[in-house]
């Protein structure tokens, strides 16, 4: 006798074990040490090849604006929880420009804090008083930077990350 084929139906949902992964996500070290090592081993002026065009492009219409003109000449500097990987980005001659070194002020978070930041699924604020995003250095000048991309209008949706 042959068995039937299973079924699949709809799993319920285990908040139990999400919840937990969304957890260590948030407070566990990047799991990808790797990408640091790539990082770090990068030119910077491949960096900017790749990176400044899509910056410049989203952001025209706030570059137009005059928008991003408080920070000319400064540094700002995107990091990753253990320090891989990150970004250094400045302002100069109305572009945002790819630097290389650290910066005036440091955001520091977790990639899956820093997506519900692009995607605006959590208010800013929140991330940083629940210290899920973290300022150090100039925190004027990375709290400004902050409210110029809470107050910008954009729809980003980033691909789903599987990070275990």
């Amino acid at each position: 006798m042959a068995l039937p084929l299973s079924i699949t139906l709809p799993l319920p949902p285990k908040p139990l074990i999400s919840d937990s992964l969304a957890l260590l996500s948030e407070h566990l070290p990047s799991p990808f040490p790797l990408l640091g090592a790539i990082d770090r081993s990068i030119p910077i002026p491949i960096k900017q090849l790749v990176a400044e065009a899509p910056l410049n492009r989203f952001f025209a219409e706030a570059i137009a604006d005059g928008e991003f003109d408080d920070f000319a000449g400064r540094r700002i500097r995107l990091e990753i929880n253990g320090g891989h990987p990150g970004i250094t980005f400045g302002f100069w001659a109305g572009r945002l420009r790819v630097l290389d070194g650290p910066g005036e002020a440091t955001i520091r978070g977790s990639l899956l804090a820093f997506k519900t930041l692009a995607e605006r699924r959590q208010d800013p604020d929140q991330l940083f008083f629940q210290r899920r995003l973290v300022v150090e250095g100039d925190t004027e000048l990375g709290l400004g930077l902050k409210n110029l991309l809470d107050s910008l209008e954009w729809d980003f949706k980033l691909p789903k990350l599987h990070l275990f």
